[in-house]
């Protein structure tokens, strides 16, 4: 029989080249695998910044980091790649939480114009980012998170990763603040 720990562990570890929210040393690390245009993922990433606040009075500032990685599944939703690239664009001048943020807020407005409006209202430079938008300068990394994902036996989006594990329990912020927990030891 195959090593089936594939379907279930992390392939690409948790590195600096990531999206952060906290720090990689935290004693607990989430890696969420998400699409803009997927209200369950939308609904994932709310349910962990609600466990985020549930936890905070337990657990020391740094002791839970998230990191968000694109697996926009474009046969079922067809603005999520391009709504992923323009995170990208937006982290290169450093509003990627910013811009994540009003993508999953704004799911069902992901065209161009949209995006631009977004980005507007982020204050970025929106020269660079049509610019960055026209020439597709980030589809290698967004490739690239969805290829780790892959690797870990991801199919579709959301798939959250704890300390490396495939959560595969109910989504509930009760369920999620357990097994947080329970990785935190």
């Amino acid at each position: 029989m195959a090593d089936d720990r594939e379907h279930h562990s992390l392939f690409v570890p948790p590195s600096v080249q990531d999206h952060i929210q906290g720090v990689l040393s935290a004693s607990v690390v989430l890696v969420l695998y998400g699409d803009y245009e997927c209200s369950q993922s939308a609904n994932v990433y709310r349910l962990i910044k609600a466990a985020q606040q549930q936890l905070s009075p337990a657990f020391e500032e740094n002791d839970v980091c998230l990191i968000f990685r694109h697996f926009p599944q474009i046969q079922i939703h067809p603005h999520s790649q391009r709504a992923a690239e323009a995170a990208e664009a937006a982290a290169m001048q450093g509003q990627f939480w910013q811009m994540h943020e009003m993508l999953f807020i704004h799911q069902q407005a992901l065209k161009n114009g949209y995006l631009v409006e977004y980005a507007n209202r982020l204050g970025l430079d929106l020269s660079r980012f049509l610019q960055d938008l026209s020439r597709r300068v980030y589809v290698d990394r967004i490739v690239a998170d969805i290829q780790s994902g892959q690797q870990s036996g991801v199919e579709a989006a959301p798939a959250l990763f704890i300390k490396g594990i495939r959560y595969r329990d109910r989504w509930t912020v009760e369920q999620l603040i357990a097994a947080i927990k329970a990785a935190s030891h």
